[in-house]
């Protein structure tokens, strides 16, 4: 398999609904994915991260723009045609062929021959471990079996980009992280460049190399999950890749890579080095994780408190302000129950500091 990149130069898809009601689903896209990265489009319902998978595979075609794939401008060719393969949220199989046929049917679209046929279904059952199912048919077969096939299907086309159309959204929580471990596998073995649709951001971090967090049709912010985690530009952004502490504060010194922010009457230095000025009001990120109980400066009164065995969490109430707090391994850790008084910080080293 050719892994190839795919370009979005200022695509922009707008709808028409009944009442003559002009929508934009998206606007004034422009990404780059290089060549066998493993990207996931996240957003919640309607923000157009669909849509932008359907114009890519020649479903819907943009109001404005071009796309690209590898070196060549493909609006104007067919789905057929172009160089993608996808994978189902339905799965989409034959209910009346069996694997073996399910996943030879594109193939035989094709007309490759029987044996070169035979050889590539072979060598991908292999693949997915899967040659002992070569003979049954969907309704023989568990979700997640029939999303492999599903997968398997796909990838026999030997394409140069994969499209995931939100793929585990129909399977139990605990197949869903199996599943989404097997899709990283196996991408990872093929180098395959994929594209994947999630309103989940656990499987966004667990899968992608690069996450494009959407909203409205508009692009958020894109990079590493790493990046985007720690490192948000926005609320939405904050909120949306995972929990998030909003502490109100204000700038009152900068120095170099060192921004003095107070919060709450309480002074700390945050290692960013940001554009707002001296004076100026500020959003600070903080993860429930990078909350630090037995520490003296903040106090509060503990309004919810769950042990979840891995980790203990806590909500705490600084006057009429919310904190979610993570304690990691809590074994042998002083807990707190309802109603009883939290004294805690925050680490410097973990939060961010947002300036959109």
């Amino acid at each position: 398999m050719a892994a190839k990149r795919v370009k979005f130069d200022n695509i922009s898809k707008t709808f028409i609904t009944g009442n003559n009601r002009r929508v934009n689903a998206v606007a004034n896209l422009n990404i780059e994915i290089p060549a066998g990265q493993f990207v996931c489009l996240l957003g919640p319902s309607g923000c157009g991260k669909t849509t932008i998978l359907r114009m890519l595979a020649g479903f819907e075609v943009p109001t404005t723009g071009h796309i690209f794939i590898g070196s060549e401008n493909v609006e104007k060719i067919t789905p057929d045609k172009r160089d993608t393969s996808m994978v189902f949220q339905n799965y989409a199989l034959f209910p009346h062929m069996n694997v073996y046929n399910n996943i030879a049917y594109g193939l035989k679209l094709q007309k490759l021959s029987t044996s070169d046929i035979k050889t590539r279904v072979h060598k991908i059952l292999d693949m997915m471990n899967m040659e002992d199912f070569a003979e049954r048919v969907p309704s023989q077969m568990s979700g997640g079996q029939q999303q492999r096939v599903s997968l398997a299907r796909a990838l026999v086309m030997e394409p140069g980009v994969l499209l995931f159309d939100e793929p585990l959204s129909n399977l139990d929580a605990k197949l869903r992280i199996h599943m989404r471990d097997e899709i990283k596998k196996i991408q990872m073995k093929v180098g395959i460049t994929s594209i994947y649709v999630t309103h989940d951001q656990a499987e966004a971090m667990g899968l992608a190399d690069i996450v494009i967090i959407m909203k409205d049709g508009i692009v958020q912010q894109a990079g590493s999950p790493i990046e985007v985690y720690q490192k948000p530009r926005t609320e939405f952004v904050a909120n949306f890749i995972g929990r998030a502490n909003i502490f109100p504060g204000k700038v009152i010194d900068k120095k170099g890579d060192i921004t003095t922010v107070e919060i709450f009457e309480n002074k700390f230095d945050i290692p960013q080095k940001i554009s707002k000025a001296i004076g100026d009001n500020v959003d600070i990120v903080a993860r429930p994780e990078s909350i630090i109980i037995s520490k003296d400066v903040f106090r509060g009164k503990v309004t919810k408190s769950m042990f979840m065995g891995a980790y203990h969490e806590y909500e705490a109430m600084i006057g009429d302000f919310k904190v979610e707090i993570s304690v990691s391994n809590p074994r042998g850790k002083k807990s707190y129950s309802i109603d009883s008084t939290i004294d805690f910080s925050i680490d410097v080293d973990s939060v961010h500091i947002l300036e959109e």
